[in-house]
């Protein structure tokens, strides 16, 4: 792997990882944050989509159904986990979040029925009692309230997940640029929705929470452009595999940014997660690489 993809991948693990840390220090409610982040995002990719705003016009009613839906499953997903990260710590909310290809797998096998093979079960296995591990873990932690975190984290996977199924599925012919604004700005719009109908306050915060928001809009994006060059030189599976990095980068940033600290439990717990996931990757790999050979 040349040095310069090294290093972008580097960059783009200590960007992705700063957002569970943005959100540690926001005082904000999960569902203001989230909202703003989506909206920021979108004025982020208004100058791209203005040069594609044709392709914007030419959405079908079905398209644009599969999109709100896919939006609205986004704003699950930051919801939730903006909220587990108020309630748990930093490395047990990230690892639980790494679960995210495993549970793609799962709905696929459901919605899709999907083959399974036994090295996959087995990939799938080490990663749930890795979970199990980290729960148990967070059980002997001062406050009850983290289970409740590590239950919302997973929640938020699942509901990522659903927005992930929809957009490789559902959505065709249609840039990845034009997907992400209309998805962010349904997002935002549903979770301005939720604040609006719940009371939640959307105005009267200061500087240093407007320039959170901001940094969670602009940062994580910065990782996510970065994938997406790189899917030019190096294969999604090398992209998915560096993106378990982050629980790591996380960790290490939540550790001396914010004085948390990590347990045995929750070391021995990660480590299976990661393992199991990183397992699960290279086998879909290497069926890839068997069924591009054969075809």
């Amino acid at each position: 792997m040349k040095t310069p993809v090294v290093s972008l991948l580097t960059i783009s693990i200590i960007a992705v990882s700063f957002a569970a840390i943005f959100v540690k220090w926001s005082d904000a409610p999960a569902t203001i944050s989230s909202m703003y982040r989506m909206y920021a995002a979108s004025v982020i990719l208004l100058p791209v989509v203005w040069v594609k705003r044709e392709e914007l016009t030419k959405l079908s009613k079905n398209e644009w159904l599969f999109l709100t839906l896919a939006g609205v499953f986004l704003a699950l997903h930051f919801a939730l986990w903006f909220g587990s990260l108020k309630l748990t710590t930093v490395a047990s909310s990230t690892i639980i979040l790494a679960l995210q290809p495993i549970i793609a797998l799962i709905g696929g096998f459901f919605i899709y029925k999907e083959r399974v093979g036994m090295s996959t079960f087995m990939a799938i296995a080490i990663a749930i009692i890795g979970v199990v591990m980290v729960g148990w873990g967070d059980l002997g932690l001062s406050s009850s309230s983290v289970i409740i975190g590590d239950i919302l984290s997973f929640l938020s996977v699942i509901a990522v997940v659903g927005y992930l199924l929809i957009g490789q599925n559902k959505v065709k012919q249609m840039s990845h640029w034009i997907y992400s604004f209309v998805v962010f700005f349904i997002a935002g719009v549903a979770l301005h929705l939720y604040n609006f109908i719940a009371g939640v306050s959307m105005s009267g915060y200061d500087a240093r929470e407007w320039g959170i928001f901001l940094l969670l809009a602009v940062v994580p994006t910065i990782a996510h452009m970065i994938y997406n060059l790189l899917l030019n030189y190096v294969n999604t599976t090398t992209i998915s595999m560096s993106i378990l990095g982050e629980p790591v980068g996380a960790t290490i940033l939540a550790v001396l940014l914010l004085g948390e600290t990590v347990i045995g439990w929750q070391i021995a717990g990660g480590f299976l997660v990661l393992l199991g996931v990183c397992l699960y990757l290279m086998q879909q790999n290497k069926t890839y690489k068997v069924e591009k050979k054969a075809g």
